[in-house]
């Protein structure tokens, strides 16, 4: 299968290009390299620098003769979207749509979107959360990837294109952006890497659902199955504290620092875990890759 990844470039989106490469498939990938990096782009891969609402992006669907679109790029800092709503909704909602309407007209067989279940269900959800929690979006960034998510809603229905939504808890792992906010033991790695304090944003007793970004790999390749649509977790359903995380780093970089306290952020749930049992259900699937064994990767990837 020929398989077009938007933000093939980024931490996420490089993993699955690469395992997508390996399963057999033709992988183009486009990314505008705003926060992606061209060392992360596997050369058997088809690179194109392009904005998802540059109009030549219909020129790569039309030529390359792409059957199935894996949708990652994104405005993923929820710290932005809250001081630029505009900038968010212009990248994660308007260019999504032009994406969805050329997978139509270039009879698309599969559209795989990577949504998110670490912000969009809020602090009303029950923790862990399921798909059928509530929504509750409480920054612009969940906002969009939930306005997304009922526009897929309303192409299966009218356009009959196949849709599978993956609502990520939080990814971590190698290639993780440590300079944005999105991926908070990427940055604590590299602040331990410089010998700096790490920085904790709010007491620390917030929670997060850490999911490996192996795991997630995994999760996208089952997701090509032609039967399959619909909206999937995709997480551990584990609540890790932010402070037991920097504590656990700091244990394992050796550095002795003293972790520092900062205000907390707008616009981020206090708690956040969720289920995924309807993936389990489906695909078989679970998280089976030690957190362990990947922090230490990942906190490696920095040295």
């Amino acid at each position: 299968m020929k398989i077009l990844v938007t933000g093939g470039a980024g931490f996420i989106g490089s993993h699955i290009s690469d395992a997508y490469i390996k399963a057999g498939h033709e992988v183009v990938i486009i990314d505008n390299l705003s926060s992606g990096r061209k060392e992360n782009i596997n050369p058997q891969a088809k690179f194109y620098e392009l904005d998802l609402l540059d109009p030549k992006v219909e020129n790569v669907l039309k030529n390359e003769k792409i059957q199935a679109i894996n949708h990652h790029a994104a405005q993923s800092s929820v710290e932005r979207s809250v001081s630029d709503p505009a900038h968010d909704a212009n990248t994660n909602i308007i260019a999504t749509l032009q994406l969805l309407q050329l997978a139509v007209t270039y009879h698309i067989e599969k559209f795989i979107f990577a949504s998110t279940g670490g912000a969009i269900y809020g602090d009303q959800a029950p923790v862990p959360a399921s798909e059928e929690s509530p929504c509750n979006p409480s920054s612009p960034y969940a906002i969009s990837k939930l306005s997304v998510e009922h526009y897929l809603k309303f192409y299966q229905k009218v356009h009959n294109l196949n849709c599978v939504t993956l609502r990520y808890s939080n990814v971590f792992g190698p290639r993780q952006d440590p300079y944005g906010e999105s991926g908070v033991i990427a940055i604590f790695c590299k602040r331990l890497i410089e010998n700096t304090a790490p920085l904790i944003f709010g007491d620390g007793k917030q929670t997060r659902d850490f999911v490996s970004v192996f795991d997630v790999v995994s999760a996208n390749l089952l997701a090509l199955d032609s039967d399959s649509s619909g909206i999937f977790n995709v997480g551990t359903g584990i609540e890790t504290s932010i402070l037991s995380l920097t504590e656990a780093l700091v244990r394992l970089s050796g550095k002795n620092l003293e972790i520092q306290f900062g205000p907390p952020r707008q616009g981020e749930p206090r708690r956040s875990a969720i289920k995924y049992d309807k993936f389990k259900k489906q695909f078989g699937w679970e998280p089976n890759i030690s957190f362990d064994a990947v922090l230490l990767e990942t906190y490696k990837s920095f040295s």
